[in-house]
């Protein structure tokens, strides 16, 4: 079943790739100026008066790329080069990583942040996600705690050892999701799903994600999860897709609480709302990476006062910080959803 899935996701991409660059051929053959339309979306405005209308599922305006600029003719020759190797994955049935498509053409492509855009493009006219084109990025992510899965046939087991380290898939869709369990086995005085009932399992209590490797590292040595029931989550600094759909994934299957814990700095907090809200760059496809039900553990301002941290422990905040935090904190959505956090 799943792979049939696959096959007509796969056919139906196929298809709209081969009518898109049909067009441009058309019209090109017929001695017209093609051009190219893509939407624009924003997962937030930053409009003072409140007056929001930002929409995960709306687009705000669009961007009408054509042969009559110069700039957008490299643009449009990027996203077609880009178009014909995600062609060449799709139809082979293989994965590619962003930087293996940037090394194809590197003196066309110039930096890794032209394939990066190529690539949003190309979700944005074929209405789907960065998955969907069998592009993947390099996993950053770490998971340990009580939690067991397959992936693509591989079996990550964290229940018998919580404290021991395992990277996040980087193909979360081959993740398999929880079916009907029947039978029960005991690890460590615990009853949990077996294995042959379900592909993955947990009985943890709670999620908890933390900013940085060091602080997750911190917390193995500590052997956090062995007292703690629960999975510990991080992106090692600003999240990647990965990590945060393996994150969403794991809440919207196992129903846990998320908290998350993050520097007590601009940087923390705009990775906090990345993990809750989604990042600007992919507004578009922010539905499936972001996690709505985040509460945010600390760390808080009132902390240093709270647990008496000696001063050494706190950095004065920068120019750049202050800028930052002031561009954060007109974000529409810390003003409709989460004001306590602004």
């Amino acid at each position: 079943m799943e792979e049939n899935r696959w096959s007509s996701q796969s056919s139906d991409l196929l298809r709209k790739i081969r009518e898109f660059t049909r067009s441009i051929v058309e019209d090109l053959s017929k001695g017209q100026s093609p051009f190219v339309s893509i939407q624009r979306f924003r997962n937030y405005c930053t409009n003072s008066n409140g007056e929001c209308n930002c929409s995960y599922d709306k687009s705000n305006g669009q961007e009408i790329l054509t042969f009559q600029k110069e700039t957008h003719v490299h643009r449009i020759d990027v996203l077609l080069r880009v178009l014909l190797i995600v062609q060449q994955l799709l139809q082979e049935n293989r994965h590619g990583s962003k930087r293996d498509i940037y090394y194809m053409h590197p003196l066309v492509f110039s930096e890794q942040s032209v394939v990066d855009r190529a690539i949003n493009d190309i979700c944005i006219l074929m209405q789907c996600s960065r998955h969907n084109l069998n592009v993947v990025p390099v996993g950053n992510g770490l998971v340990m705690g009580w939690l067991r899965f397959l992936e693509a046939g591989k079996k990550f087991d964290c229940m018998n050892s919580p404290n021991t380290v395992h990277p996040i898939p980087v193909l979360v869709e081959d993740v398999k999701v929880p079916c009907h369990q029947s039978r029960r086995q005991i690890c460590s005085g615990i009853s949990f799903p077996s294995l042959f009932d379900a592909d993955i399992v947990s009985v943890a209590q709670y999620i908890l994600v933390v900013e940085k490797e060091s602080v997750f590292q911190r917390l193995a040595n500590d052997q956090f999860c062995k007292t703690n029931r629960c999975i510990v989550i991080t992106g090692r600094g600003y999240p990647d897709v990965p990590t945060r759909r393996f994150l969403q994934l794991l809440t919207e299957k196992l129903r846990l609480p998320v908290y998350c814990l993050v520097d007590c700095d601009p940087y923390g907090f705009d990775i906090l709302a990345t993990y809750r809200f989604g990042s600007m760059q992919m507004a578009y496809d922010a539905k499936f990476l972001r996690v709505p039900n985040i509460h945010w553990l600390g760390t808080f301002p009132s902390d240093s006062e709270k647990y008496n941290l000696p001063q050494r422990c706190l950095l004065p905040l920068t120019a750049e910080d202050k800028r930052k935090t002031e561009a954060m904190l007109l974000r529409c959505y810390l003003h409709r959803e989460v004001p306590s956090w602004r």
